[in-house]
């Protein structure tokens, strides 16, 4: 299936490794021109040869902070200006913040502000360009419903959901859909802290996954490009487990 992305502009946030570097890949090898964020730019030039290398355009490469005041501004405009537009944002950056209960609120403000806050920032950043156009598409990488203890990232995902499914009711009159995909145990470096040994990984697997095996970057990677796809333009406020069946909730 073509799926029309040629000629399209992307921007993907956590592209240095993991799921957002994976999505990079699979929009750039659809005829994406993307650029690429995170804050490690030796990653980022390594993605950008790989692409190359590929036959896909050379994407541009933008480091950036999200922790930093003002950096989804920033990151917006750089994008825009390198661009010439952003038709598609990918907020993959974030990461588990478990917290026991004794956290701190610096701890939990942390948690919630790279997870939600400068999430939605980066978005609304970018929004108005897609509103001109009349299209756009923002696909943004979230985390499970199904929390196992005190984890700031979960609640802010769950922020991401509701302000995702609120938003994308706003938006669709311009020709834009919103959709957040749940990962489930995805193998990246964050899974691997949590996961160290293939022994462990096999006993979790065999225990709480129906598939018996964790999934790969590019499995999640590969409904995200649709998601981003002219293909998906019936499709908005979803909220999509890519988790092996391991989710037990019907809905």
């Amino acid at each position: 299936m073509d799926l029309q992305l040629t000629g399209k502009t992307a921007l993907v946030t956590g592209a240095s490794r993991g799921i957002g570097r994976a999505i990079a890949l699979g929009l750039a090898r659809e005829g994406a021109k993307i650029a690429v964020a995170a804050r490690c730019v030796k990653l980022l030039e390594e993605l950008a040869r790989e692409i190359v290398s590929a036959r896909g355009a050379e994407p541009l490469i933008l480091e950036a902070d999200l922790y930093q005041e003002g950096s989804p501004e920033k990151l917006a405009a750089s994008a825009e200006h390198g661009l010439g537009r952003v038709d598609i944002l990918v907020n993959a950056a974030g990461g588990s913040r478990p917290y026991p209960f004794e956290a701190t609120k610096e701890q939990w403000a942390e948690g919630i502000l790279v997870n939600f806050i400068r999430l939605r920032e980066l978005s609304h950043a970018v929004l108005p360009g897609m509103m001109r156009q009349r299209w756009g598409r923002i696909v943004n990488i979230t985390g499970t419903s199904e929390p196992r203890g005190l984890n700031a990232a979960n609640s802010a995902k769950a922020a991401v959901h509701a302000w995702a499914k609120g938003l994308s009711r706003e938006m669709a009159k311009h020709g834009i859909t919103i959709n957040s995909i749940q990962p489930g145990r995805i193998m990246s470096e964050q899974i691997m802290r949590f996961h160290p040994t293939e022994e462990d990984r096999r006993r979790f697997a065999q225990e709480n996954i129906p598939m018996g095996r964790f999934g790969e970057p590019e499995e999640l990677a590969n409904l995200a490009v649709f998601l981003a796809s002219p293909r998906a333009g019936y499709i908005t406020g979803t909220v999509t487990p890519v988790d092996g069946g391991m989710s037990r909730f019907a809905f």
